[in-house]
């Protein structure tokens, strides 16, 4: 049974309820006045993977939840009106005070870590022209770590691109 999330309808006001539509076989939440169906859309997450002169991978320690204290990907949620690549940068910078330039992207997954939120994780190369290293937000610390030497990570997509990355370039050169 599917655990249901929103009761009301953002349109109207009004209820809703569970229906099959011709969309196929998966239960809509549906509003009982209105008709209005409610599409469950994943988040869409950022992250940017950066290293420096000695080929090690730049991370940040985790301010807050139930991953406080582990490592990540500096990463972050895009807003709604924000392109894509202009909020990589945004998420890098509120995290770690440095500016970036995109080269390419590198990766995507679904992120099922959160069972009340599931979003879709993109990953992007990309290189620092600027700012001075800060942890900031949503991270306590930053640091660069060799790929083969990693502290404790907070998400498993993240272990599945590092993953990538040693497979990809051994000596670390992606």
């Amino acid at each position: 049974m599917i655990k249901q999330r929103f009761f009301y309808c953002p349109k109207c006001g009004s209820e809703l309820n569970y229906q099959i539509h011709i969309t196929g076989d998966i239960p809509r939440l549906t509003c009982t006045d209105c008709s209005y169906i409610l599409f469950e859309n994943p988040a869409v997450g950022v992250a940017a993977i950066v290293f420096n002169e000695k080929n090690e991978i730049l991370l940040g320690k985790r301010k807050y939840g139930k991953r406080k204290g582990l490592w990540c990907i500096p990463c972050g949620y895009l807003e709604y009106h924000e392109d894509v690549y202009d909020g990589t940068k945004r998420e890098f910078k509120e995290e770690t005070n440095l500016d970036i330039n995109i080269d390419r992207v590198y990766d995507v997954h679904s992120n099922f870590h959160d069972p009340e939120k599931h979003s879709v994780g993109i990953w992007f190369l990309g290189d620092i022209i600027g700012g001075y290293p800060e942890a900031r937000d949503d991270l306590t610390d930053i640091g660069f770590f060799n790929l083969n030497n990693l502290p404790e990570l907070a998400f498993s997509t993240d272990k599945k691109v590092i993953k990538k990355l040693k497979e990809d370039c051994p000596t670390n050169n992606v």
